[in-house]
């Protein structure tokens, strides 16, 4: 059941960044749409995931996107589910493009309270996380989010993750654990720094073999995390640019040279479904340079 010990060097010590390929039902048509891939142009739900999954393929063939820069890639159950090129996605990811694949499994957000959304329950976990490992997913994403600075929501937030996380090491997965602050709080500093000390004390509740990684949204202090990303439970601390633009997220990770990025519409920015292979190889390796950049400054 332990994970795979090539697939864990490589993120716990690659040079690159995690690409968020893992849009929902709720976020599928406005990251279509940015694609030049309008509602008009399916009919139904599940056109519009074959849509989404052949942006996706695009993106994960494309001679842009390789494991010198692309270390790691996080896909939505379906993507999951779904082949490329004949192979399961999870499979063709590691053993043709050499990017570890991990699946996100949280099925949304509670509604606020607290000042925080917790994860809603997941009564299947267990069956997916079987199925995951299965399929040869090496982690999992969860996702919370904190709106303010409070201690009593963010300390929720954190041990309902970490009870999560608990269940996917059990599996023989490692977690990334994502409690989101959004970007727009009017006490991102503070909520940040309780997010901090409390993932520092949940951390060192961890048993010798329970591995797990952070996603965490760009701090408004440098070097915040670093204590965490040099924990010896924690494989690697990851940066979700949480709706700064992909400049000024590029700029904030260079800032913080513990973490890497996990982006998602940083990485897809300027891509049309219209374009040639060749112009979107280039778009897409501009992004690519941009983000890796920024992950190994």
């Amino acid at each position: 059941m332990g994970v795979n010990a090539t697939q864990r060097a490589q993120m716990e010590s690659g040079r690159g960044f995690i690409a968020a390929l893992d849009q929902s039902g709720g976020s599928t048509p406005k990251a279509l749409s940015l694609y030049g891939v309008m509602p008009e142009d399916y009919s139904g739900e599940e056109e519009m995931f074959e849509a989404m999954h052949r942006m996706r393929a695009r993106i994960i063939l494309s001679d842009a996107f390789t494991k010198e820069q692309v270390i790691g890639a996080i896909l939505f159950e379906r993507t999951m589910d779904s082949e490329i090129k004949g192979r399961s996605t999870a499979e063709l990811l590691w053993e043709e493009r050499g990017v570890v694949p991990f699946l996100k499994i949280d099925k949304g957000l509670a509604e606020r309270d607290r000042d925080v959304q917790m994860l809603k329950p997941m009564p299947e976990l267990d069956a997916l996380l079987k199925r995951a490992k299965e399929k040869g997913i090496f982690g999992t994403k969860e996702r919370s989010v904190i709106h303010e600075a409070n201690p009593e929501g963010i300390e929720a937030v954190v041990a309902q993750q970490f009870e999560v996380a608990r269940q996917v090491c059990a599996a023989g997965l490692v977690p990334i654990i994502e409690p989101e602050v959004d970007i727009h709080s009017e006490s991102k500093a503070m909520a940040e720094e309780m997010l901090s000390k409390a993932l520092m004390r949940h951390v060192a509740e961890l048993g010798p073999d329970e591995l797990v990684m952070l996603k965490l949204t760009l701090p408004e202090q440098p070097g915040l995390y670093d204590a965490l990303a040099g924990h010896e439970n924690v494989l690697r601390v990851v940066a979700l640019s949480g709706g700064y633009t992909t400049e000024e997220a590029c700029r904030r990770l260079a800032q913080n040279g513990t973490m890497i990025a996990s982006f998602s519409r940083a990485l897809t920015e300027g891509l049309d479904v219209k374009m040639s292979d060749a112009e979107f190889n280039a778009a897409l390796g501009n992004n690519i340079k941009q983000i890796y950049e920024a992950s190994i400054a």
